[in-house]
């Protein structure tokens, strides 16, 4: 892996407890950044905190905006955010209920949405030109059986990052997310663990394997840091090719 200075930086990444959040929070620190977790998990969060002491956890729910307006700023000013945190619920089509599709918006957009505001209100208050990451999804570009209100909510994100780009350059904020392909976290392994159902997926791609977390975590890392200052409303995508056919 690159190695990445980010020292004399201050970090945020929610969903930071488990997966693909977990370890851009773990390897941002080894990278020298003061890192701020944050996850609606507190066992989670725990556990963080024993295998990376320095580490700053924050308990929060990121789909209430309340506790986002008076749980993150008092740990800024953010040079860097990593929005990871995200939820899927797997509903056919014709039995999606307004409750699951609200639950799924409310964290993978509405959540992003309010954390990056949070934070770039502070960049742009202490005159940082920060940087924002936020994962998508290969689902935000083709549908994907029984994933309506994940297709949705990251399809939102893909431009609502764009708008960002757009609104916060000024600043010096770039803007951008990342779209993996299925990912073997335990959110992946919940919708993928099929073989049946993951062959359909796997035939799509051209290097025929799902990514690792580690895939994901050196693009975040990329786009966090400052290598890359010409990119900026980009959907990166981390998918095997998928797309290519």
């Amino acid at each position: 892996m690159i190695e990445y200075n980010f020292s004399n930086k201050t970090v945020l990444v929610t969903g930071a407890g488990r997966g693909m959040g977990r370890e851009v929070a773990k390897t941002l620190v080894k990278c020298g950044a003061k890192v701020v977790a944050l996850s609606i998990i507190e066992e989670e969060l725990r556990t963080l905190k024993q295998e990376v002491p320095q580490i700053i956890t924050v308990k929060c729910d990121i789909a209430n905006n309340k506790q986002v307006k008076e749980l993150i700023p008092p740990h800024g000013p953010y040079h860097c955010l990593a929005n990871i945190a995200g939820i899927i619920e797997l509903q056919p089509f014709l039995d999606v209920t307004e409750e699951s599709f609200d639950r799924v918006v409310a964290v993978n957009t509405k959540g992003m949405v309010f954390v990056s505001q949070v934070v770039a209100k502070q960049m742009i208050e202490h005159k940082i030109e920060g940087t924002i990451v936020t994962i998508s999804s290969q689902a935000s570009k083709v549908g994907v059986r029984d994933h309506t209100a994940y297709c949705a909510s990251k399809a939102a994100v893909n431009l609502i990052t764009k708008v960002m780009a757009i609104e916060l350059a000024p600043y010096g904020i770039r803007s951008n997310c990342v779209n993996p392909t299925v990912v073997m976290t335990e959110l992946g392994k919940i919708g993928w663990s099929d073989p049946v159902k993951a062959k359909t997926m796997l035939d799509r791609i051209p290097l025929h394997r799902f990514a690792e977390v580690e895939d994901v975590v050196t693009t975040v890392l990329f786009l966090l840091s400052d290598n890359n200052k010409m990119i900026n409303g980009e959907t990166v995508m981390v998918d095997g090719g998928a797309l290519s056919n």
